[in-house]
C-alpha cells in the first residue's frame, strides 16, 4: 500500500511541476524577450492586438484567434520613433508573397508613443509593415494570422499532458502487475 502511495504522489509532483512550467511560459517577460516587439537599430516597437467581442481581456501579438474587428495598438519605446512621422501599413500576405493593401494609416502626432487603430480581417496571413520615416528609415515587420491554427503551439501545449498521461498509464501498468505477482 506503502509503494502504491509513493507511485501516486510521484505522479502528482510530476503532472504540478510539468503544468506549472507551462503556465510559468506565458509570464511576464523583460521587453527584450517580448515576442511581440521588434528592434532595429537600438529602436523598439511594441504590438499588442485585441479582439473584445470574443475575449475582452485577452491580449494577442500575431496570432489572432478570430477574423473581424481587431483593435491594435503599437507602443513605440524609444523617443526617437516617438519624434518621427511613422506609416502603418496592413498588407495580404506573408514573406515575399505580398498582395494588397488592407488598411494603412500616417501619424505624426504620437508624443505619447503610442498608436492606435482597428482593422477588420478575414481568415488568412497578412503583414503589418511598420515605417519610421527618420534618417535612416527604420523598417519593422509583424506577420499576422487570423484564425489560423498554429500546431507547434499546439503539439508543446500538449506534450507535458501526453506524457503524464503516459507515465500514468506506466505505473498504473507496474502496480497491477505488482499486484498480480503477489497473489
Amino acid at each position: 500500500m506503502r509503494q502504491e502511495i509513493k507511485i501516486w504522489v510521484s505522479v502528482a509532483i510530476l503532472f504540478v511541476a510539468l503544468h506549472s512550467g507551462l503556465v510559468a511560459a506565458h509570464g511576464k517577460v523583460s521587453l527584450e524577450s517580448d515576442v511581440c516587439v521588434r528592434n532595429v537599430s537600438g529602436s523598439m516597437v511594441h504590438l499588442s492586438t485585441y479582439q473584445p467581442q470574443n475575449d475582452p481581456e485577452a491580449e494577442y501579438c500575431t496570432e489572432i484567434p478570430k477574423e473581424g474587428e481587431t483593435l491594435w495598438v503599437l507602443d513605440l519605446v524609444d523617443q526617437a520613433l516617438r519624434d518621427m512621422p511613422v506609416g502603418i501599413k496592413i498588407v495580404r500576405g506573408s514573406g515575399k508573397a505580398l498582395s494588397d493593401t488592407v488598411a494603412s494609416l500616417y501619424s505624426t502626432n504620437h508624443s505619447d508613443g503610442v498608436i492606435k487603430g482597428e482593422f477588420n480581417l478575414d481568415e488568412g496571413q497578412y503583414t503589418l509593415l511598420v515605417t519610421g520615416e527618420g534618417v535612416p528609415p527604420l523598417h519593422y515587420e509583424y506577420p499576422l494570422r487570423v484564425q489560423m491554427t498554429n500546431y507547434q503551439e499546439t503539439f508543446f501545449t500538449a506534450v507535458p499532458y501526453i506524457i503524464t498521461l503516459l507515465l500514468l498509464a506506466l505505473f498504473t501498468d507496474k502496480l497491477l502487475k505488482r499486484r498480480r505477482m503477489q497473489q
